[in-house]
C-alpha cells in the first residue's frame, strides 16, 4: 500500500470510532477544547515515540521529564518532603503497583494478604487482587451517599490486611470517600491507605469546599493520579505517588540472575515508549496550573448545570450530588437508562450505562470535560428528548424465563459451545459463534443487568475472545 492508501484506510477505520474531541463523548476520552495543547502534545508524542524508558541512563531526557511530571502531580496533591513517584501507563497500572507495593511491603510476616475496599472502588483493585493474590474484602457503602463506611471497613480489617482503599472521587457515582477517617483507621492499624484519585487528582485541587483527600490527611501513604484524564494529555499516562521512598520499593523490580543485561524496572513495563511521557510533559507545560484551574472550574460548572437540568426532566433523578466532574443519573419505572443511552447515541452523544449492583440502581454515567461546557443546553435538549422517547417505548423487557435460566448457570462449568449459545441468546452473536452486534444495545444491556456478575463476566469474556480473533 502507498502512504496515501494507508492514510485513507486509517481514516476509514477511525470513522467508525466515537469522536475523541468535541465534547460529545462523555466516557473514555477527555477534551480540554484547547487546540494548541492538543497539537503540542501530538508533536511531543511523535518526537519521542522511539525513545525507550527501559534505561533512564540511555535516555536521560525521559528521566528529566518524568521527574518534572511527578513534581507537578506532587504539588497538586500536597505531597510532603521526601515523597516519590513513578509514571505509569494508566490508572490501572498505578493501582496494580500500589497493591503490589503494599503486599510486598508487608514482608514475610504474612502467608496471605487482603485489602479492604468499599464496593465502589474501581475494578482495577479487583484486577490487582486477581494478579497478586491479595484478597479483596468488599464493604458496602452508605446507601444514600454512596460513600465508604469507615466503621464497617474497620470491622472488616483482618490480621493479614495490608491496604485500605478510598476514592477521590469514585468513578461510578462521582463522590469522595471519607478519606480523613480512612487514613486515621489505616494509621491506627499500622497498614497502608491508598487514595484512588486517578479521575479527580487534576481537578479537586482547583475546587472549593472539597473534603480532605490528599497527602494532607495523616495515614494516606499513596495516591494515584491520571494525566490522560483531566490533565488532558494523550493516552496513556498516570502517576503513582508514595509518601516516602521506602513505600515504593515493593513495586521496583530487578533481575540479574541471567546472562543478559540486569533488568531494572520501576513499573510493570520494561520497554516503554517515551512518547506518552513526553506528550504529558508538553501538554502540562502548555496549559499550566492556572490553565488547569480554569478548565476544572469550567467542567465542574457544566456538571452542576447538567445535574440541575437532569433533575428537572420527568423520569430522571441525580443519584447523589456530585463532588467533582462525574455524574450518575437514574430513572423511575417509566423508562430505563439503557434505552436512554441508545437514544442519546442516535442524537450524537455517547453516555455510559452502568449496571445495577448490590441494591444500587442502574445509572447513566456522565464524565464532563471542559470541551462539553459550551454544549450543555444542546446536551440537555437531547437528554430530554431521549428520556421522552424511552418513556414512550417503556423499559426494555427481559424474558423472565431467560433471566431465570441465566441466573442458574455456572459460567465456570460452561463449554465454548455453551458460550456460543449464550452469546446468541443475548443477541451478541449468531448460533455459530460469529459476532452480530445490533445497533441498539438496550435489550442486551437489560439482560446483562439481570445476570449475576460472574455470569456477566463470563459472557463478556467470551464475547471479547471472539471479538479479538484475526479475520
Amino acid at each position: 500500500m502507498t502512504p496515501d492508501e494507508i492514510r485513507a484506510h486509517l481514516q476509514g477505520l477511525q470513522a467508525r470510532d466515537l469522536p475523541s474531541h468535541g465534547g460529545r463523548t462523555l466516557a473514555y476520552v477527555y477534551d480540554s477544547g484547547l487546540a494548541e495543547a492538543d497539537v503540542i502534545g501530538r508533536e511531543a508524542l511523535s518526537m519521542f515515540a522511539d525513545s525507550n524508558g527501559l534505561d533512564p541512563t540511555a535516555f536521560p531526557s525521559l528521566l528529566a521529564m518524568e521527574n518534572d511530571v511527578v513534581a507537578m502531580a506532587g504539588g497538586l496533591v500536597d505531597a510532603p518532603a521526601g515523597y516519590v513517584g513513578s509514571v505509569t501507563s494508566g490508572g490501572t497500572e498505578s493501582v496494580l503497583l500500589a497493591v503490589l507495593a503494599a503486599r510486598d511491603g508487608a514482608g514475610a510476616a504474612y502467608s496471605t494478604a487482603s485489602m479492604v475496599l468499599p464496593t465502589t472502588a474501581h475494578a482495577a483493585f479487583h484486577k490487582a487482587a486477581h494478579y497478586f493474590g491479595v484478597e479483596p474484602i468488599l464493604v458496602d457503602v452508605e446507601p444514600t451517599t454512596f460513600r465508604a463506611n469507615p466503621d464497617a471497613m474497620a470491622a472488616a480489617i483482618r490480621d493479614d490486611t495490608v491496604l485500605v482503599v478510598g476514592s477521590a472521587p469514585s468513578y461510578a457515582h462521582g463522590v469522595i470517600d471519607p478519606i480523613a477517617e480512612l487514613g486515621a483507621l489505616a494509621a491506627e492499624r499500622g497498614i497502608r491507605c491508598h487514595v484512588d484519585a486517578c479521575i479527580g487528582g487534576w481537578v479537586l485541587p482547583h475546587l472549593d469546599g472539597v473534603a480532605p483527600w490528599s497527602f494532607t490527611v495523616p495515614g494516606v501513604t499513596s495516591i494515584s493520579v491520571d494525566l490522560h484524564k483531566y490533565a488532558y494529555t494523550p493516552k496513556g499516562v498516570s502517576v503513582l505517588l508514595h509518601r516516602d521512598s521506602s513505600l515504593r520499593r515493593g513495586h521496583f523490580f530487578a533481575a540479574a540472575n541471567w546472562p543478559g543485561y540486569t533488568m531494572l524496572n520501576s513499573t510493570m513495563q520494561s520497554t516503554k515508549s517515551g512518547g506518552p511521557l513526553a506528550a504529558a510533559w508538553a501538554v502540562t507545560r502548555a496549559i499550566g496550573i492556572e490553565g488547569y484551574a480554569a478548565l476544572a472550574r469550567t467542567a465542574r460548572d457544566a456538571t452542576l448545570a447538567i445535574a440541575e437540568g437532569a433533575d428537572g426532566i420527568p423520569g430522571l433523578r441525580v443519584v447523589v450530588e456530585p463532588d467533582s466532574t462525574l455524574l450518575a443519573v437514574a430513572t423511575d419505572e417509566s423508562c430505563d437508562v439503557f434505552t436512554i443511552a441508545d437514544e442519546m447515541l442516535a442524537r450524537g452523544w455517547y453516555v455510559q450505562p452502568q449496571m445495577s449492583f448490590r441494591g444500587m440502581p442502574p445509572t447513566l454515567h456522565l464524565t464532563l470535560s471542559a470541551a462539553t461546557a459550551p454544549s450543555v443546553p444542546e446536551f440537555l435538549k437531547a437528554l430530554g428528548e431521549s428520556v421522552e422517547a424511552a418513556r414512550a417505548a417503556g423499559p426494555a423487557a427481559v424474558d423472565p424465563g431467560l433471566a431465570q435460566a441465566a441466573a442458574a448457570l455456572d459460567p465456570k462449568a460452561l463449554s465454548d459451545n455453551d458460550f456460543n449459545g449464550l452469546l446468541a441468546l443475548a443477541g451478541l452473536a449468531s448460533a455459530d459463534g460469529s459476532l452480530a452486534l445490533p445497533e441498539r444495545m438496550a435489550p442486551i444491556n437489560a439482560l446483562l443487568d439481570v445476570a449475576p456478575p460472574a455470569l456477566r463476566e463470563g459472557m463478556l469474556l467470551a464475547f471479547l475472545d471472539r471479538l479479538s480473533r484475526p479475520s
